[in-house]
């Protein structure tokens, strides 16, 4: 059992959003039950700051966010640059936004749904990927990020405290839709935690992993949620990098590095919202292969070998981003 509190960790993280909500242009409320909903997207813009430390939140508090430029055959974008410890912990157990919350109100037939992340999921445990991860962990509080438009209400609130096994009172939920400043920078900052999801969706041991790093270009907003899944996933699959440190056999390197970066898929070399509107905007008919960064470098400590796989795209990001 991991000694890591990854939610005390990114509640540190919360808690700076709290104290600085003017400057990071967000607000921050309290339900019914006392759960505290930080809105960073849908009725305020939103910032890059915002972003970078929502970015570290769903890291659980275990990776570090940076602005930089990036430079591809002459194309010069804004971007970032993600640092991750532990990523097995950090990406797979906390970032992942492997955690689909839905619900609908008894009382209107409202629904909500929004994509969950963060280390609230380590408490949870409720998806199939942990079947395959040793860390479990207990905590007074809980922290989790939604990317939806709908704040969340007092039921989903209750819902996922009772999940996550804690008092609404130490719920903490930080809420902003894919079309929005911190949107950007928080799925750009996947771009580590993509690859790591390839690598065990090809059977690669996530316990080898040391470290990772990675750069990936800022969408830019789109106009509306369907346009911003399209450049935000574009970003990652054309213009992503990652770096791994591993420690095992070269074969096992050798046996799947070549279908690590997106371009080992079928649906590799369309703009991804062609893809999502020609499978009816069902994510699972995509192939799960593409879902990855454009290029990938694996370092291997017990040998000193590098593997290097898979190139960026430029001229699609161009298209993509409308430049």
């Amino acid at each position: 059992m991991s000694t890591i509190a990854l939610n005390e960790r990114s509640l540190h993280l919360v808690r700076r959003l709290l104290a600085d909500q003017a400057g990071l242009d967000v607000t921050a409320s309290a339900l019914p039950g006392g759960a505290v909903v930080v809105d960073a997207g849908i009725a305020v813009a939103g910032s890059l700051e915002a972003g970078r430390l929502v970015a570290e939140i769903c890291l659980g508090g275990l990776g570090h966010v940076a602005f930089c430029d990036i430079r591809l055959d002459g194309l010069s974008l804004p971007g970032l640059r993600v640092d991750v410890s532990r990523p097995e912990l950090a990406c797979m157990a906390s970032q992942y936004a492997g955690w689909a919350i839905s619900l609908t109100d008894p009382a209107d037939a409202s629904r909500f749904f929004a994509m969950g992340s963060g280390p609230a999921r380590a408490l949870y445990r409720g998806e199939a990927i942990f079947g395959g991860i040793a860390h479990t962990e207990t905590s007074t509080n809980a922290v989790l990020v939604l990317e939806g438009r709908q704040p969340p209400t007092a039921a989903v609130a209750a819902m996922i405290a009772k999940a996550c096994d804690v008092a609404e009172s130490e719920l903490f939920l930080v809420v902003a839709p894919t079309a929005s400043l911190v949107g950007s920078v928080q799925i750009a900052a996947r771009v580590v935690e993509t690859g790591m999801h390839k690598l065990h969706a090809l059977g690669f041991p996530l316990d080898a992993v040391l470290s990772g790093s990675g750069t990936c270009p800022l969408a830019p907003v789109a106009a509306d949620d369907l346009a911003a899944i399209g450049r935000t996933n574009d970003a990652v699959l054309y213009g992503g990098q990652s770096w791994y440190t591993v420690d095992c056999d070269d074969a096992a390197i050798e046996a799947v590095i070549d279908k690590v970066p997106a371009c080992a898929s079928r649906d590799y070399g369309r703009l991804f919202v062609d893809l999502f509107k020609r499978y009816e905007g069902d994510f699972y008919k995509i192939d799960p292969l593409l879902f990855s960064p454009a290029r990938v470098c694996l370092t291997n400590v017990r040998t000193g070998r590098n593997f290097l796989a898979g190139a960026t795209a430029p001229g699609l990001l161009r298209q993509s981003f409308g430049l």
